[in-house]
């Protein structure tokens, strides 16, 4: 009776482990060759116990080994949703979420929530704060505003630096494009309205260009076409649908555009910023002038680590001269210029920027007022050039 018993066992037992290995097999979800799966089979006649164990450990090993060869590469991100509403959309850009934020050890004039509604459960507070430095150690004063040195570039070299003309000339009311405004990210976006928390899932990004970069970058092309100053105005949302590569597709771009214009002297990036807490506050930089509540605005210009960025300090020049006359007409708008070792594609010409309009938890309404206030200052400056 006992022998009988065990071999309808080991029948049964090989059979269902023949049939598992052969559904896992056309699956796709078991990396083993048909005569292994055979020589499986014949085990179980000989141990049916150590055979199923043996099994289980082998199965166990796959699944792990699966699981790493096939995680989220930390750039690719979900694609940007349509609807900016902040609603359960996708997750945060890894980029973002993952990286300290660059206004990290910013000081800061205040600090306080906004007013008004409580945070319901589940949802993360928005913070309010002016970003501003005073000039010491790391912090270089030219005139009115400010540059942040995280390089190992003396103080007093940069600060002699970016007492130098500009590198070029941008000639007013020309037939020729003078100016290149782009977004590496354009789907970057801003909460829908004034709220005193957010949904964490809110990933801030969107494809729908009335709200995203492309709507600021557009008004800042309006204002300096109406100044004057001939700019072109690429609207590509090389962030979708992969973030992956983004810097690259937007190098293609704007190579292809100077190429084609050679007159142009100015690249402007145009994104948004991502502020958050270690407990997942999100932080708004803000300013009010003349009575209007608008984003902080902070330009990027990069520093020359090994060798890719020949002509890194005309840069910094331009941004040293377009902060100072955004501070000279709407004091308080700009966080100081981030000189640090990046690369943002700033070797493509001498007037090459990033520039940062406001942040994540801004409202689609300061940031339309702090690119417009950064463009109106930026035809200032090339009408006084």
């Amino acid at each position: 009776m006992y022998k009988q018993r065990r071999r309808t066992f080991v029948r049964l037992a090989s059979f269902v482990f023949a049939v598992s290995c052969t559904v896992f097999l056309s699956a796709g979800l078991l990396r083993v060759s048909p005569p292994l799966v055979l020589a499986g089979t014949g085990a179980f006649f000989a141990s049916p116990v150590a055979a199923l164990r043996t099994a289980q450990e082998f199965f166990s090993a796959e699944s792990a080994a699966a699981a790493a060869t096939e995680s989220v590469p930390a750039e690719e991100v979900q694609a940007p949703v349509e609807n900016p509403a902040p609603t359960a959309e996708s997750s945060a850009p890894a980029a973002e979420s993952a990286a300290a934020p660059v206004s990290a050890d910013e000081p800061l004039e205040a600090r306080a929530p906004i007013a008004g509604e409580a945070v319901p459960q589940g949802m993360v507070p928005l913070l309010e704060q002016h970003f501003q430095a005073s000039a010491g150690t790391g912090y270089i004063p030219t005139g009115t505003a400010l540059i942040r040195n995280s390089t190992s570039l003396p103080d007093a070299e940069v600060a002699a630096e970016v007492g130098q003309p500009l590198p070029f000339s941008v000639e007013k009311n020309s037939s020729e494009p003078q100016v290149l405004i782009v977004h590496t990210h354009a789907t970057e976006c801003y909460e829908g309205a004034e709220h005193s928390y957010t949904d964490p899932a809110f990933s801030a990004r969107t494809t729908d260009t009335a709200v995203n970069m492309v709507a600021v970058g557009q008004q800042m092309t309006d204002i300096l076409n109406a100044a004057g100053i001939n700019t072109l105005h690429d609207t590509t949302l090389h962030d979708y649908p992969s973030y992956t590569g983004s810097y690259e597709k937007s190098n293609a771009t704007v190579r292809s555009y100077l190429q084609q214009y050679p007159s142009i002297k100015v690249v402007i990036d145009v994104h948004r910023d991502a502020i958050q807490r270690a407990d997942g506050t999100r932080v708004k930089p803000v300013v009010t002038i003349n009575g209007e509540k608008s984003a902080q605005v902070m330009l990027i210009s990069c520093a020359d680590q090994d060798g890719n960025l020949p002509n890194y300090k005309q840069n910094l020049r331009f941004a040293a001269a377009w902060q100072a006359q955004m501070e000279g007409m709407f004091p308080g708008l700009t966080r100081p210029v981030l000189f640090d070792y990046r690369y943002y594609n700033q070797d493509l010409s001498t007037g090459s920027l990033l520039l940062e309009v406001g942040g994540h938890a801004n409202t689609l309404s300061e940031a339309l007022a702090a690119g417009r206030m950064a463009a109106q200052a930026l035809a200032q400056l090339f009408s006084g050039a």
